[in-house]
């Protein structure tokens, strides 16, 4: 029977280069509101980034590296993320991350802002007959700049090889800052630089 031996945790700062769009369910719109919110907290109304999102876009791009072609088809990846179908589970946590204490007074006191704590791009698709801008819409972001606390947790079992799964996790991580999260990042959106702090075991 594995014994669990050790958790790793990590805390890292998540910068935005450019503005982020995660998006929120658009189902209790307003009326001349945005087309396209982002998530929030229903609490205090911050921005956050779900580490749902973080866990997704790491683990994809991890499979993209090694060639897999669908999830699961990593056997190195399945190991720290885990794959249901194998009854694998996960070994690595992925905490939602909050706007950093600096960066929700510095985004609730700046008032160039268009809504609390975020900005709303205007985006137009370009008909190809015309040339003209057709079906505009308001895409809400989290303005370059801001910062969110993340909090990750690597669990190791007696069984498991500690440092190939810090390694992979630290690759995920380059691959992350090398990419983007959330949506349109083709058209420069999330591009993210993380400062990843000194790992703690946290059963001492």
């Amino acid at each position: 029977m594995a014994i669990l031996i050790k958790k790793i945790g990590y805390e890292a700062t998540i910068e935005l280069l450019s503005g982020l769009h995660i998006g929120a369910s658009t189902e209790n719109a307003q009326i001349g509101g945005v087309d396209k919110p982002v998530i929030r907290r229903k609490k205090d109304d911050q921005p956050y980034l779900p580490g749902s999102s973080l866990k997704g876009k790491m683990r994809c791009l991890l499979e993209q590296r090694r060639g897999a072609t669908e999830v699961g088809k990593s056997n190195d990846v399945n190991k720290l993320f885990g794959f249901s179908a194998q009854e694998m589970q996960s070994k690595i946590l992925f905490r939602d991350a909050d706007l950093t204490i600096e960066s929700a007074k510095q985004l609730k006191d700046n008032y160039n802002t268009d809504l609390p704590y975020s900005e709303v791009k205007f985006e137009n698709s370009i008909s190809r007959t015309s040339g003209t801008a057709t079906n505009p819409r308001q895409i809400e972001r989290v303005p370059a700049g801001a910062k969110f606390l993340a909090k990750f947790v690597i669990n190791v079992w007696d069984t498991d090889n500690e440092n190939d799964f810090i390694s992979l996790f630290k690759e995920g991580i380059q691959l992350l800052e090398s990419d983007y999260i959330g949506g349109s990042g083709t058209r420069g959106y999330g591009h993210i630089k993380i400062e990843l702090g000194e790992p703690k075991d946290l059963l001492k």
